[in-house]
Parts: structure tokens; C-alpha cells; sequence
């Protein structure tokens, strides 16, 4: 089987950050630096362990195949749970990913931080927003772990030659975070340029970022996208292989699962910066705001709607059921998600035509999926298609022009 080298760089001071690098080099010779750049001022929470770079290349591995020789340290307990994280894939996913053998040139755990300091991954949507509201500090219970800080990553879903669309997103995080004693932690990575399968490597790529502070923490939350109850595997971060992103010394938690998208909103409808400052969208053009029109955006808009919240500040455009009609699903998983929404809005005894229109919306984009098997119909609906569906950019658009849901 081919490999692939690690070799870690030392830690290089830049002018008020840090960047932390490794060599990737696969057996044809090609090589590829991978690096995070984070703030100097956490310097003192960096571990000097080659875990956070064997996540992020993990998937690259899988795809490839290739062995990971790692030439520097790494945890022993990581490597056992990469062990069994990798058969759970390639029992999910066989004609993608499969297993492959781990070395390193030297094991050894980390030594275990005896905190009750916890972090998280921190985007501004629903799901984050939701853990860091549930996990917020509590002054009088001094036994519960603390969330004492957030990190939000530059090159997830902003892309990473995007520096200031990135600083004014991560200012609403700062401010939400702020507002509950959270600090924001803001790094930046290339990791996304290996064009991995995001859908299935991003929960392994956030926990890269979390477990580069396991200098300072001993644990990291990554916010659930869905309820045990309802759960989809396989996708990226999930409560089954989440948990074998740890070591012995930095746990990876899977949190939220236990709720539903509506309970989550009805819990951060309380959180007045949130209502201010949250930010779900990564489809329109301006990647620090909410667009208002894409499928995400439009879904957690009607359910704080469903839940008395008319007005938000997050976002400031209103859609109406015309347009709700035009919306453009990113894939078929978007139908069922779409049921949910619509059983949900009935179960609240929501409007009724914006409920059609949502069933408008799932109706003509069956029809756009399946015309991709048929050439005929493909041509026929690629008219129809340019005419029909809803543009996401609302670039230009003057800021309080709003409409009314009818």
C-alpha cells in the first residue's frame, strides 16, 4: 500500500499569531503543507503533539488508501480510537474509504490538564449557539464544567482568501460569546485544500482545531446537527464516531443530540445576541451575513417565526410564500428534511399557505432531481429552471426593505 509522511515544522511567530505547520508528502513525492494559524496570545494552550495534524489528514488517508507514518509524536490512545473510527467508515462507505495502518516515530499521551475548563467548536448558527447557551458559565454551580471559550475557524465555510468577510463574521461570534462569558478563539487553516468529501471529513476537521488547545483544555464540544431520534449516518460529525476523535487526554463530546432543531431555537430565541447576531448562511454571496433566501436560512427563519419571533435582526429580510415556493434544494436528503419542517409547522398550527408553498418547493425540485436521469426532460426542465428558482443574492438590495409573508 502507498503512504503518507507527516512531518511537522517547528512553530513559526508571525506578528500577532502563531502558525503551526506539517509537511504532507504521499509516496509519489508530492508534497503539501498543512498549516493552523492561531492568535500568539493563546501560545501557552498550544500542544506540541502531532495529534491535531493526524485528524486532519485522516480522511486523505481513507481516501487514498495510504498509511500515515508520522514522524513526531502522537498520542497512543488517538490511534486505538482511529483504529475503530476507520472501520466504522469503511463499513458506511466501502467504495470510498479503507482502513489503513498508523506509525509514529514516537508514542506518548499527552499530559491530561486538570481543569473544568471546556472549549467548542463555534460557527454562530443554530447548533453551535445552542451548546454554547445550554453549556454557558454558571456563577453558582462551581462544579460544572465551564465553557470558557469558542473557536471559530477561517477556511470551513468562509473561504480562507477571504480575511475580512471572515473578521466581520467572527465579531458577531465574538459579540454573541461575549455577551455569556465565552471568549472567541479565531484560527485559520488551509486543511479544506486536500478536497477531501467535507460532508464526511468536517467533524474530524473541527476536532483537529479543538484538539490543537489541549494545553489548556481536556475536553472540546462538537455541536450535533440532529437528534438521536433522527440521526444520519453516514455524515461528518455524528454521537456514534465523534467520540473516537479523542485521546486520553483531550475528549471530543458530541453534544446536543438530545434536541430537536425547534427546542434548540426556542432555547437561543431567549438569548437576546443571538437573535441579534446569528449567522446560518453559507450559500449567499456575502459569507458574514444571512442572505435570507437560500434553504437554511429560509428554514430557521419560518420556525422562529412558528414560535412567536417575527422580528430578528439576524435576519433582515422577510420572504414571501411565492418565493418560498422557488426555493432550491441542495440535495435530495433536503426533501425529508423539508417533511420534518412542514410536520413541524403544522404540529404549531402555522400558516397554512406558507406550509403549501413549502410542499410547492418540494414537488418541483423531485422533478429537477429526477429530470437529471432523463436527457430529454433534463433540456425541457433546464428552461424552466433558469426562470423558476429563487436567486440567494440579495447583493444591493437596500438594508430594511422588508416584505410581508402573505
Amino acid at each position: 500500500m502507498t503512504k503518507i509522511h507527516l512531518w511537522p515544522e517547528e512553530p513559526f511567530q508571525k506578528k500577532d499569531s502563531i502558525e503551526l505547520a506539517a509537511t504532507v508528502e504521499k509516496s509519489s513525492g508530492e508534497r503539501w503543507r498543512l498549516w493552523f494559524r492561531v492568535p500568539s496570545a493563546v501560545q501557552p494552550a498550544l500542544t506540541r503533539s502531532m495529534d491535531p495534524f493526524v485528524l486532519a489528514v485522516l480522511f486523505s488517508a481513507l481516501k487514498t488508501p495510504a498509511d500515515l507514518e508520522i514522524h513526531g509524536e502522537v498520542s497512543p490512545s488517538l490511534l486505538r480510537n482511529l483504529a475503530e473510527f476507520q472501520k466504522a467508515w469503511a463499513l458506511w462507505l466501502p467504495e470510498k474509504y479503507h482502513p489503513v495502518e498508523f506509525s509514529a516515530s514516537s508514542e506518548r499521551e499527552q499530559p491530561r490538564v486538570e481543569s473544568n475548563e471546556i472549549t467548542m467548536g463555534f460557527s454562530g448558527g443554530v447548533d453551535s449557539a445552542f451548546t454554547a447557551w445550554q453549556n454557558r458559565p454558571d456563577p453558582v454551580d462551581l462544579r460544572q464544567r465551564k465553557l470558557t471559550a469558542g473557536i471559530m475557524v477561517h477556511g470551513f465555510d468562509i473561504p480562507i482568501d477571504q480575511p475580512e468577510v471572515f473578521a466581520r463574521a467572527a465579531e458577531k461570534s465574538r459579540l454573541m460569546l461575549s455577551s455569556i462569558g465565552v471568549s472567541l478563539i479565531p484560527i485559520s487553516t488551509n486543511l479544506r485544500e486536500q478536497r477531501n468529501d467535507w460532508d464526511d471529513s468536517y467533524g474530524s476537521a473541527l476536532a483537529a482545531c479543538l484538539m490543537l488547545f489541549q494545553g489548556r483544555f481536556n475536553a472540546g464540544f462538537i455541536a450535533s446537527s440532529f437528534p438521536y431520534n433522527n440521526l444520519i449516518t453516514p455524515t461528518g460529525s455524528n454521537p456514534i464516531t465523534d467520540r473516537m476523535l479523542s485521546n486520553d487526554s483531550f475528549q471530543i463530546i458530541h453534544d446536543g443530540a438530545a434536541y430537536h432543531k425547534i427546542e434548540k431555537i426556542r432555547q437561543i430565541n431567549l438569548w437576546p445576541e443571538a437573535r441579534q447576531y446569528l449567522r446560518v448562511c453559507w450559500e449567499g454571496r456575502h459569507k458574514d451575513r444571512n442572505c435570507c433566501r437560500c434553504q437554511k436560512c429560509v428554514w430557521t427563519m419560518l420556525i422562529f417565526r412558528a414560535i412567536g419571533q417575527e422580528s430578528l435582526p439576524a435576519f433582515p429580510y422577510d420572504i414571501t410564500n411565492h418565493e418560498i415556493q422557488r426555493l432550491k434544494y441542495n440535495d435530495t436528503g433536503s426533501y425529508t428534511s423539508t417533511r420534518r419542517l412542514i410536520k413541524v409547522l403544522r404540529s404549531l398550527k402555522f400558516t397554512d399557505s406558507t406550509v403549501r408553498a413549502l410542499e410547492v418547493s418540494v414537488f418541483v425540485n423531485r422533478i429537477r432531481f429526477a429530470s437529471r436521469r432523463n436527457l430529454l426532460l433534463k433540456k425541457l426542465f433546464h428552461v424552466f429552471e433558469d426562470r423558476w428558482f429563487l436567486d440567494p443574492d440579495l447583493a444591493g438590495q437596500p438594508v430594511g426593505q422588508k416584505k410581508v409573508v402573505r
